[in-house]
C-alpha cells in the first residue's frame, strides 16, 4: 500500500552558486535564531547529531536558493514564510531573501509500474571504500553496477527515514552519466555525478538522497513515465 509523503519547496528569488549553498544554510539559521527548529540543523548537542533523514533540506534551484521540506519538516514552514524575507550574509556578500514561489505536493510513495525516469544533481555517490572500487576498474558495466547498488541502498535510506516498508524489490537503471565533478569539502575530496535513471518506485520531486542531502546533493527531479 502506498503511503502519501508530504514536502513542500519554498523558491526564493536569490541567486546563490552551489558552494554557496552552506553558507545559505548557516545565514537561515542565524536569521531565524530561536524559532530554528531541530530539523532546520540536526544537531541535539554542541557535538551530537539527530542521524536521520534530513526532513529540512537546503538547495539551488533553478539557479536560486530553495528550502525542501519534508513530511514533519512540512509542519515546521511557518519561520520559512514569515521571518526570512530580508538581507542574508552568504561568505562575503549580503543578499536579500524574498519568497518567490511555493511547490506544495502529496506523493504516493510506492513499488510500481512501469517504472518512473528521473534525474539526480549532484549526486555523492561514493565514500572512501566504494570509490575505491570505482576507481579499480575501467570496465563501465561495473562501474555502473556500482553507482546502481549505492543508488538502491540511497532511494532505501530515504524511505526508511519517512518510514515508508516495502517487501517487493527496489530496482534501479542507470540510463546516463551527464557530467561527474570531484569536490572538496571540509578538505576531503568526493565525486558527484549527474544522472538519469529509472525505478520501480514513485519519488517526490525536489528530495534530496545521499550524502550532504541537507545541503543540497543528490537532488531528484521526476521527469516521466516510461513502458520501456
Amino acid at each position: 500500500m502506498a503511503k502519501y509523503i508530504r514536502t513542500l519547496t519554498v523558491f526564493y528569488d536569490t541567486e546563490i552558486s552551489s558552494r554557496e549553498i552552506p553558507f545559505f544554510r548557516g545565514a537561515v539559521l542565524k536569521s531565524l535564531g530561536d524559532k530554528a527548529d531541530l530539523l532546520y540543523h540536526n544537531h541535539t548537542g554542541a557535538h551530537t547529531f539527530r542521524y536521520s533523514y534530513p526532513l529540512i533540506q537546503y538547495k539551488r534551484l533553478g539557479g536560486k536558493a530553495a528550502i525542501t521540506c519534508v513530511e514533519e519538516g512540512v509542519n515546521l514552514v511557518g519561520p520559512l514564510l514569515t521571518d526570512l524575507n530580508g538581507p542574508l550574509t552568504l561568505g562575503n556578500r549580503e543578499v536579500f531573501c524574498r519568497v518567490a514561489d511555493i511547490h506544495s505536493a502529496k506523493t504516493a510513495v510506492e513499488i510500481q509500474e512501469p517504472a518512473s525516469v528521473y534525474r539526480i544533481h549532484q549526486w555523492l555517490a561514493l565514500n572512501a571504500r566504494n570509490y575505491a572500487a570505482y576507481q579499480s576498474t575501467d570496465n563501465l558495466v561495473e562501474r555502473l553496477g556500482i553507482l546502481q547498488r549505492v543508488l538502491v541502498g540511497n532511494i532505501l535510506s530515504f524511505l526508511k527515514g519517512v518510514d515508508v516498508h516495502t517487501e517487493e524489490k527496489l530496482e534501479v537503471h542507470i540510463s546516463d552519466i551527464t557530467d561527474q565533478h570531484v569536490w572538496n569539502y571540509k578538505d576531503v575530496k568526493l565525486m558527484s555525478f549527474d544522472i538519469c535513471f529509472k525505478a520501480n518506485i514513485s519519488l517526490p520531486s525536489y528530495i534530496g538522497i545521499g550524502k550532504n542531502a541537507s545541503i543540497g546533493n543528490g537532488v531528484i527531479l521526476r521527469k516521466a513515465t516510461t513502458n520501456k
